[in-house]
């Protein structure tokens, strides 16, 4: 695992918060290159998909010619949703690093813990990376939203 993957998962999450997005992040490895990366979307698409992760699966199947992202690494912000965590499994992804853990929708450790999904098509997960830096920007998001009203950062 490489920070310096999550911190670039954490500039997606950035470019999220300042569209008034959900500040989350994701970037895909393989061989030691980012191949693929998202940002959530939900927002700006009017879609319950376009979740950073599913963003990042789609890009790197794009990018690789190939639904199975095997030999693959994703780097997100936030422990993945159901969904998501659906998606990382289907896709077939050797590992994953998240960053805050989510005790209310987190499906890799905190609601659920992936390891008793009876697929045998499991990523390695590792989780809590620099994860004071990614609980950090969803604060800030939430504490925009809750002070404003807005969804937009103001100067960020």
């Amino acid at each position: 695992m490489k920070s310096e993957y999550m911190l670039e998962a954490l500039k997606f999450a950035k470019n999220a918060f300042n569209d008034g997005e959900i500040p989350v992040g994701a970037v895909i490895v393989k061989n030691d290159k980012i191949i693929a990366t998202g940002e959530n979307h939900r927002e700006k698409k009017n879609n319950a998909l376009s979740h950073a992760e599913i963003e990042a699966i789609n890009n790197a199947c794009k990018a690789l010619g190939s639904w199975r992202l095997d030999g693959c690494t994703m780097y997100v912000t936030l422990e993945p949703c159901m969904m998501c965590m659906g998606a990382i499994i289907n896709s077939r992804l050797d590992t994953l690093v998240f960053g805050a853990y989510d005790t209310r929708a987190g499906c890799a450790d905190s609601l659920v813990n992936s390891k008793s999904l009876l697929s045998s098509e499991k990523p390695e997960i590792y989780g809590g990376i620099m994860e004071e830096k990614c609980e950090k920007i969803l604060k800030d998001f939430f504490d925009v939203v809750r002070n404003s009203g807005n969804r937009k950062a103001e100067n960020s």
